[in-house]
């Protein structure tokens, strides 16, 4: 294209209530690969990822590791960008929901809903779903539980300010019927239409008074702005828009609107209530929602509680990140959900990656380096045969553009590997070794590893968007400068006369299944035993040893205050099975302690009993969770018991 046309895509942003698995992963992976994509094509594009960081499902989980709630995401929001940059994507912009510009930006918006009469203050009533952040009625819940997770909710009951949906409703259905891939696949937008939209939207709750780690509302502050408002605006936000602004920003003006990649799970609050809000501040709707399938484990959503759940920095570990990326983009279906293991990991990638991309590469590369010393000639003695090839290799970059447009990226994947395979098909055609036998046929064999070059060079063109370093390492590998996508629009780009390749490593060696699972197992073993000693080493319980202490005077023993207390509650520590964590009542005050003895005693067991607790200890850490004394117990190798009294004393009473 002559000029640079602006291309903004998003993914959704991730919610920081803990590490990412590759299943939340893959979406960032397939968001790259669309936006490189879109610059070797001469788009200009933006491409903005980030974390979601406010609600009460973040502000019980930094209670609960004895931290703030900005600790707590800026913990987790670090460890995301990590993830994505682990997995070498290019975003251009990483926004998190607690930077101050995107918080003002977001309390300008409420405002704007209000006086403008879109959002009203009720009372509401109904049951909450804390993992989803979502109100239901009684009528919606399937089983007494979430509709969205399946999950226990409670009765809630607080003031709100609701947002008028239904004055929206009748002109979002008509966009949506007007524009029919607005939500793709079709089958999303089907589900949207008949499910929420035609029996009618209930009026959203936008605000909430029960937790305050949220964007304040400026003109009430005893209301937090609800997730739908505050996380779904970053995607103007962050463009630099100002909803009290008479004149936007040069950027957003040049951005927006976007195109948003997002999981099937959410495509309800990017399809209905999005461009509702976007119809209410009165701007262009996105250009495209794609509610992109999950990349389920075996035949089940991956879980952390179903411990099904494999994470990105685990298998790049072992299959480097290329090949976790191909595996992701390839095995998605466009409408269908995916299915990730093992054994079928190691089976595509010793398939299409070592077999037909890494074989085919070294064969070539090594043939020429055999016959020729490296050099690339093309006498252009054609034959027939090679028809086939150059007419594959022309096609694929159109082929690859038409899947690229409807964002069918595995599909697109095929077609570069179905002209990997026409090139290896090639090879069996052609028999360069029996070329070589013969002097008369040697300008022949130039011309046949010609066209094996210049095939793989235009795959390895095509394959950037989606394996970016192995792309990078083939081409290198041709010593070529012919790495535009226009480059692949014609046939004979890779340069000759004098021009040499270079030595061709493994880009990807196969893996033996045996050898990898005994590894697997290894690695797991070692990994439990390391996590089973740090829970240890964090509770702090020792085995009394054999050998004597050192002799200590009276006044030495008065240094320790010992108190009897009742354990009044008693919890498993919420990041460690061997330790539980109690509420100590000392009479004048309760103490929490955590204590490594959940080996021993089952929570339920002391609630209620008298134990004595070491109170001037210095509080302490464990896993996250504040200790504020020490429980006295009798240990040996095999056993333990907590220390009490013979018979009730009062909750305080000194032990000396």
């Amino acid at each position: 294209m002559s000029t640079k046309e602006p291309y903004y895509l998003t993914t959704a942003i991730a919610y920081t209530s803990g590490r990412p698995h590759i299943g939340n992963t893959y979406e960032i992976i397939l968001s790259d690969a669309i936006a490189r994509f879109k610059r070797a094509q001469g788009y200009d594009v933006f491409f903005q990822t980030g974390t979601d960081e406010h609600g009460i499902k973040i502000e019980e989980k930094a209670k609960e590791a004895g931290i703030t709630p900005q600790q707590f995401v800026d913990d987790v929001a670090g460890t995301i960008r990590a993830n994505w940059d682990l997995m070498n994507t290019s975003y251009d912009y990483f926004i998190r929901t607690s930077d101050e510009d995107h918080v003002k930006a977001v309390q300008k918006i409420f405002k704007r809903f209000y006086e403008q009469g879109d959002i009203y203050k009720d009372e509401y009533e109904g049951w909450y779903c804390t993992p989803c952040e979502s109100f239901w009625t009684e009528s919606q819940l399937v089983d007494g539980k979430c509709p969205d997770c399946g999950r226990p909710v409670q009765k809630a009951k607080e003031e709100a300010y609701f947002f008028n949906m239904q004055k929206y409703a009748d002109r979002l259905i008509q966009y949506i019927e007007e524009h029919p891939d607005f939500i793709q696949p079709e089958s999303r937008k089907n589900e949207m239409l008949n499910n929420f939209l035609r029996p009618g939207l209930q009026d959203l709750c936008v605000s909430r008074t029960s937790f305050t780690w949220g964007v304040p509302v400026d003109f009430d502050p005893k209301h937090v702005i609800y997730v739908w408002v505050d996380a779904l605006s970053n995607y103007i936000t962050s463009l630099g828009y100002d909803a009290q602004a008479e004149e936007q920003s040069d950027q957003f003006k040049k951005y927006w609107p976007a195109t948003h990649i997002i999981g099937k799970d959410i495509l309800r609050f990017h399809t209905i209530y999005w461009p509702i809000f976007l119809m209410a501040l009165d701007l262009p709707l996105p250009k495209k929602v794609f509610g992109h399938p999950w990349l389920l484990f075996g035949d089940g959503k991956m879980s952390k509680s179903k411990g099904n759940v494999m994470y990105a920095e685990e298998l790049v570990r072992y299959f480097g990140v290329d090949a976790v990326r191909y595996y992701c983009l390839h095995e998605m279906p466009f409408a269908n959900d995916g299915t990730i293991t093992w054994e079928l990991l190691i089976e595509r990638i010793n398939s299409d990656l070592a077999n037909i991309l890494g074989n085919l590469v070294s064969r070539t590369i090594s043939m020429v380096n055999k016959y020729f010393d490296g050099e690339i000639t093309n006498p252009k003695v054609y034959d027939p045969v090679d028809e086939g090839l150059i007419s594959t290799a022309l096609e694929t970059k159109e082929k690859v553009e038409e899947k690229m447009e409807d964002l069918q990226v595995g599909a697109a994947l095929d077609e570069i590997f179905k002209l990997l395979r026409r090139t290896n098909k090639y090879i069996d055609e052609t028999s360069p070794w029996v070329l070589a036998k013969n002097e008369e046929d040697r300008a022949r064999l130039a011309t046949v590893l010609y066209n094996l070059l210049e095939s793989i060079r235009i795959a390895a063109v095509l394959l950037e968007s989606f394996l970016p370093e192995t792309s990078e390492k083939i081409l290198d590998m041709l010593n070529t400068g012919q790495r535009s996508l226009e480059s692949t629009e014609s046939f004979g780009h890779l340069e000759t006369g004098g021009h040499v390749v270079k030595k061709a490593p493994v880009l990807f060696a196969r893996i033996d299944e045996k050898e990898f699972f005994e590894q697997l197992e290894k690695d797991q073993a070692k990994e439990k035993k390391a996590k089973e000693k740090a829970e240890k080493k964090d509770a702090k319980v020792e085995p009394v040893a054999n050998e004597k202490k050192p002799e200590i005077t009276i006044d030495d023993f008065a240094k320790v205050e010992l108190k009897v207390g009742t354990i009044i509650e008693c919890k498993p520590h919420p990041k460690a099975d061997r330790l539980l964590v109690e509420q100590i009542d000392l009479g004048d005050e309760v103490r929490q302690v955590v204590s490594g003895i959940a080996e021993h005693y089952k929570p339920e067991e002391l609630v209620g009993k008298q134990v004595i607790v070491v109170t001037n200890l210095k509080p302490v850490k464990l896993r996250g969770v504040e200790s504020q004394g020490m429980l006295l117990c009798a240990a040996n190798d095999k056993d333990l018991s907590f220390v009490s009294v013979a018979k009730d004393m009062p909750n305080g009473t000194t032990v000396r």
